[in-house]
């Protein structure tokens, strides 16, 4: 038997050539690249070695794409299992393109919270993504073992400083974050803020930007007050010194055991978990043996975590 002639003319030789590229994006345009061929007159392909090359191509870049997923997927498990997690935690979506708005929590406001335009105080970020948001506070620990764990698993998370505890070390912090952790202002003696007059709360928080500024080069938009503990002077002086938010927590993780501020005692998507740089010397572990705790709870009830400056 002779075999048939491709005759592609003209436009439909081309148009052939545009949706074979096509092709390759996406398996399905295949059909479609025969529609538009055969509707400029010229002939349908036969089933040969040039119809077996335009579906080949998606094929190859298909199967090549999968693999590399079970390749990356494989990394991901055995890293976890390196550092003793069952299976790897849950990746976080895609920042939102459009950020939530912010507000003061119901009954966190202080007077004049919107006609000053203070920093809002908030435990949770309204958002429908099964994320939680891990913040670490003051900066006592100083584990290099928790900088590699959390690098190695490429969790995201957020940390406010105290100067008083981090003055011994600021190059720890320095590689945290050159590895993409955002530093933020947590006052720098960690004193009960209300209990304090106005220039003295201003000293606490806007002194620890400038640590902040001439030790990791930037002047952060967080501040988390101490113990939680803030008044209107709080947030008028975080904000005479470019804080724009103050979060909190809504849970809090030790090494063996959390603690929550909602009467149900579970997650909600957008909550921020709070922990602290900590050790054996104070706590029943270490700060990777914190962070497999927080992990394996949060990844069992379907959650990830993502970074909280995304949704900011």
């Amino acid at each position: 038997m002779r075999p048939v002639r491709q005759n592609y003319k003209n436009g439909a030789n081309r148009a052939g050539v545009r949706c074979g590229i096509g092709a390759l994006a996406l398996a399905v345009l295949v059909s479609g690249c025969a529609a538009e061929g055969s509707g400029s007159g010229a002939a349908r392909p036969a089933a040969g070695q040039q119809a077996g090359r335009l579906q080949a191509g998606p094929a190859r870049a298909l199967d090549s794409y999968a693999l590399r997923l079970r390749k990356a997927q494989a990394a991901r498990t055995a890293v976890a299992r390196r550092w003793g997690l069952p299976t790897a935690p849950l990746l976080p979506p895609a920042p939102p393109a459009r950020k939530p708005v912010i507000e003061a929590r119901k009954g966190f406001e202080v007077e004049g919270q919107k006609e000053l335009g203070l920093p809002p105080v908030f435990t949770t970020v309204p958002t429908k993504d099964r994320v939680v948001f891990l913040t670490i506070d003051d900066g006592e620990e100083k584990d290099p073992q928790f900088l590699r764990m959390m690098s190695e698993l490429k969790i995201p998370y957020t940390v406010f400083l105290s100067d008083y505890l981090i003055k011994d070390d600021y190059g720890y912090f320095r590689k945290m974050r050159d590895r993409g952790i955002t530093l933020n202002n947590h006052t720098l003696h960690h004193p009960y803020l209300p209990g304090l007059s106005y220039a003295r709360q201003k000293h606490e928080i806007c002194g620890m930007q400038d640590v902040m500024k001439k030790q990791f080069g930037k002047s952060p938009s967080l501040f988390r007050p101490p113990y939680g503990n803030y008044n209107q002077d709080t947030l008028r002086a975080a904000k005479s010194c470019g804080i724009k938010y103050a979060p909190i927590w809504d849970e809090e993780v030790f090494v063996d055991h959390w603690e929550y501020r909602e009467e149900d005692q579970d997650l909600h998507p957008g909550d921020i978990v709070l922990t602290h740089f900590r050790g054996p010397k104070d706590w029943k572990g270490t700060m990777p043996d914190l962070v497999r705790r927080f992990l394996k709870r949060i990844t069992a009830e379907g959650y990830a975590v993502a970074r909280l400056e995304d949704y900011l």
